[in-house]
C-alpha cells in the first residue's frame, strides 16, 4: 500500500486503527484511511507546502463541486491570493496510469472551476499543463513551471 513515490519525502503521521493504516491529512487535520491515492494526495500537498511555498490556507483537499447534477470532488484545488481557484490537481494511485480517462476527469472538474493550470499525477508520473485560451490549446511541461 505505501510505496516510494517520485515526489519529495514527506513526514506524514501514520496511525493504525484495527487492521487499517491511517494518514493525517495536512489540510483537513483528520485521519484518513491510507489508500494508495490518499498516499499520493498527501505527498502532493506536502510538496506544495514545503517545496513550492504554497500556504495551507490556499489549498483545498477533496474540494466539492457539481457536474451534470452529480456531486464530485476535486482532489486538490489551489487558490490565488483573492480566493479564486487557479490550479486543479488530480491524484491517482501509483498503479493507475495517467490516461485520457484521467484527463477527461480533470476536464470535467475544470468545466466548473475554469482554471488555467492542471496537474495530474499518480505519484510516479506527473503531467503539468496550462490552458492557452488565446490559441485554444494545452501547453505541457515536464516539470512544475516556475511561473506557477
Amino acid at each position: 500500500m505505501i510505496v516510494p513515490l517520485n515526489l519529495p519525502k514527506a513526514a506524514l503521521k501514520l496511525t493504525r486503527k484495527g487492521g487499517d493504516v491511517y494518514v493525517r491529512c495536512l489540510i483537513r487535520q483528520k485521519d484518513l484511511v491510507c489508500t494508495p491515492e490518499e498516499w499520493v494526495r498527501q505527498h502532493v500537498i506536502n510538496d506544495l507546502i514545503t517545496e513550492k511555498g504554497v500556504s495551507k490556507g490556499r489549498i483545498a483537499s477533496e474540494f466539492p463541486l457539481e457536474y451534470n447534477g452529480r456531486s464530485k470532488r476535486a482532489d486538490i484545488v489551489l487558490f490565488d491570493k483573492f480566493g479564486v481557484p487557479n490550479l486543479i490537481v488530480e491524484c491517482k494511485a501509483p498503479e493507475v496510469p495517467i490516461s485520457e480517462k484521467v484527463v477527461h476527469q480533470i476536464a470535467q472538474y475544470n468545466s466548473q472551476l475554469n482554471v488555467d493550470k492542471l496537474f495530474l499525477t499518480n505519484g510516479l508520473t506527473h503531467v503539468y499543463c496550462e490552458i492557452d485560451r488565446e490559441n485554444g490549446s494545452l501547453n505541457y511541461y515536464e516539470e512544475w513551471p516556475e511561473s506557477w
